[in-house]
């Protein structure tokens, strides 16, 4: 089993065959499984992202029982169909397939978790971009769900994928990075690429909190994938372009479990400090949970 980036790229390069391909082999060893049957398990979560892509962003939108979250992927088809955006349609609708998963997830609808529910919207955003933009084949999507994972199964290995343990950055910063480097193989670049591309996206989110209003996976965990998918899109072009993290990335992946363990106990998960802290979130939990639940002063 791959413990670390570098070994992962030096593999690569040693044996001149793509990320996807390795961790493919790797599966197959590990659970005894055959080729077939890995691959298949992989379609069927493509599958479930692309159906929940549809679902959130289709007429209305989705919404969740408590009223947080809902609506807002099908506002952002709307406006991409009415307005030039700001920042580019395909950024835009990478936006939309982002928050469209996690509506779907927070209405209580069927989700592929990546590497958590609460980060299960980053690479739904990244992917199905990419699929228009570079025209991916149904093989090219599935070997980037491959190489996310990979890249993955290392942070959940040497540091943390959960906000409770984490915060925030473990669980949309991984998601962030893993959609970096899956996306600059999907493009046609080096192992050595993605490894940039991974450790330029999970440093820009170091040191994100987790603190959602109420205690729910809805705010603000929909939106931060949002900015999960862009900050994916925008690490893979740097390294795509030469640029480089210069911190390598397997070092940034400490520095984030460092930051994790450090963060206090009302910025992992706990919905006592941070955005669930303000007059406004504690206004919400109450309104949700009633005056008797006990409420972060």
């Amino acid at each position: 089993m791959y413990m670390s980036i570098e070994e992962l790229v030096a593999d690569s390069v040693s044996k001149k065959q793509p990320i996807s391909e390795l961790i493919i082999n790797q599966e197959c060893e590990k659970s005894h499984s055959s080729r077939e049957e890995v691959w298949h398990e992989m379609e069927k979560n493509l599958e479930v992202m692309r159906a929940a892509v549809e679902k959130g962003a289709h007429g209305k939108g989705v919404f969740s029982k408590t009223g947080l979250t809902g609506g807002e992927a099908a506002m952002l088809r709307k406006y991409r169909k009415n307005h030039v955006t700001l920042s580019g349609d395909s950024m835009v609708e990478a936006v939309q397939n982002a928050i469209a998963t996690n509506e779907v997830n927070a209405s209580m609808g069927v989700i592929c978790a990546t590497p958590t529910a609460g980060s299960t919207g980053t690479l739904p955003g990244v992917l199905f971009i990419l699929e228009k933009r570079l025209g991916l084949s149904d093989e090219d999507m599935v070997r980037f769900l491959f190489t996310a994972s990979a890249f993955g199964m290392i942070v959940a290995n040497k540091a943390m994928i959960a906000g409770a343990t984490g915060g925030c950055q473990a669980e949309v910063g991984s998601a962030s990075a893993m959609g970096a480097a899956a996306a600059v193989e999907a493009a046609g670049g080096s192992a050595q690429q993605s490894a940039e591309a991974f450790a330029m996206a999970m440093s820009n989110l170091l040191g994100l909190v987790c603190d959602p209003v109420a205690g729910l996976v809805e705010l603000p965990c929909v939106k931060r994938n949002a900015v999960g998918a862009g900050n994916a899109l925008i690490a893979a072009d740097m390294a795509l372009a030469g640029c480089t993290n210069k911190i390598p990335a397997d070092e940034v992946i400490q520095a984030m479990k460092t930051v994790g363990e450090g963060l206090p106990k009302a910025l992992r998960e706990t919905g006592l400090g941070g955005l669930a802290g303000t007059p406004t979130g504690k206004a919400m939990k109450e309104r949700i949970f009633g005056k008797n639940e006990h409420v972060a002063s």
